[in-house]
């Protein structure tokens, strides 16, 4: 069968793999490492499966074999079956990512996993959608429409797209760039306060959200009035929901609000520069295509279930400031250069070797490169208003 390749990913095709695992005794899946449909970004994968005899054990054996092109086809179903490392489909543990993987790296991050240092995502932090506004266009605005209504007293600082916050540092001075350069940094928070006690310019503007029909949306219609967003609080970190090669953290030291396009995180026993300093190694990024989602286009994304299950080293702090680390980021090296960086002092300390950190970075790599396609350009891509 020929299926889209978010099979081994997608929450909602979990009972498919489930199934499967139940009902076959071996599972072949051919992976091709390019998009094989014309004008299309959708990546499938090419299912091969044995039902289960009855005498037989309860969980399908596995394997994933990749394809260069589709002359690898040639020599047929049984050559390939020949061909596929198999391994049992219970270590797989819900998503089937980990069989894009080799035996030694699935041992190695089975190893990293039970290292007293290194913690899950939830044992650390606690992680919250950020501001649901029911129309980002209308409550996110750059300084000229600040200027022109008057809403000084009604705007505050915001951040959520790569655009905003290109490092891990959201400060200050970057949110007073963002604002120079005319990008929507400000966050209009109207509370409940009736529309008629509100300086002319405050009910012009929300008067013309009225015309767009803005109270007519599902989650602007349920709040009373409209414009009365809900759940308005900054948090010590944020993450971008979205990203093109490893997800970080942003310390938010200018108290910044986020909307549904970041999440808002709360660290616990840790400080928040520190969870932001160690977020950013091979191992955190590794874990992030095993247990994230991506589409079309390669981008990868994480929603808090899945953030919780991350992987992240916590034994070492950093040698190098978090403004470092910042200037790093932002200094267009290249991903793969950024995360070596860091795993010489985030998982060197923990006795990981030169050659173990130099495997999961490949193995990171590897994944990354598979998500986006041969390296094609993916465009990060930003969560509708609603």
């Amino acid at each position: 069968m020929v299926l889209p390749a978010e099979l081994l990913h997608i929450p909602h095709a979990g009972s498919l793999r489930q199934f499967l695992l139940s009902e076959c005794s071996r599972l072949l899946i051919l992976d091709p490492a390019d998009l094989w449909f014309d004008d299309t970004l959708q990546g499938v994968v090419l299912l091969l499966a044995e039902k289960r005899v009855a005498t037989k054990k309860n969980t399908a054996d596995v394997a994933i074999l990749p394809l260069r092109n589709r002359a690898a086809l040639e020599p047929g179903a049984d050559q390939l079956f020949r061909r596929a490392d198999f391994f049992s489909g219970s270590v797989l543990n819900g998503k089937w990512m980990l069989g894009l993987l080799s035996g030694a790296e699935r041992q190695l991050i089975e190893k990293l996993e039970k290292h007293p240092q290194v913690r899950r995502f939830v044992d650390v932090a606690a992680v919250d959608v950020g501001i649901v506004t029911g129309a980002n266009h209308f409550f996110l605005v750059n300084d000229d429409v600040v200027q022109e209504y008057g809403l000084q007293d009604w705007a505050y600082p915001m951040f959520g797209r790569s655009a905003h916050v290109q490092g891990v540092i959201y400060d200050r001075r970057r949110h007073a760039d963002n604002c120079r350069e005319g990008l929507p940094a400000n966050f209009l928070w109207f509370g409940a306060t009736p529309l008629d006690e509100f300086p002319t310019g405050v009910r012009q503007y929300l008067e013309m959200g009225e015309a767009q029909g803005l109270h007519t949306r599902y989650k602007c219609r349920i709040r009373t009035p409209w414009y009365a967003v809900p759940s308005v609080h900054a948090a010590p970190v944020a993450m971008l929901k979205r990203c093109h090669h490893f997800p970080r953290l942003v310390l938010n030291r200018a108290g910044a609000f986020t909307t549904d396009t970041a999440y808002r995180i709360q660290p616990r026993g840790v400080s928040a520069s520190g969870l932001v300093a160690s977020f950013v190694n091979s191992l955190t990024a590794l874990s992030s295509e095993l247990e994230g989602r991506h589409y079309g286009g390669g981008v990868q994304e994480l929603v808090p279930s899945e953030i919780e299950r991350l992987l992240i080293p916590l034994g070492q702090r950093p040698t190098a400031s978090l403004s470092d680390l910042d200037k790093l980021v932002r200094s267009g090296m290249p991903a793969e250069e950024v995360l070596a960086t860091q795993d010489k002092t985030l998982l060197r300390p923990l006795g990981v070797s030169a050659a173990e950190a130099e495997a999961v970075l490949n193995a990171w790599t590897k994944l990354r490169n598979r998500r986006q396609r041969n390296g094609r350009e993916a465009t990060e891509t930003e969560s509708k208003d609603d």
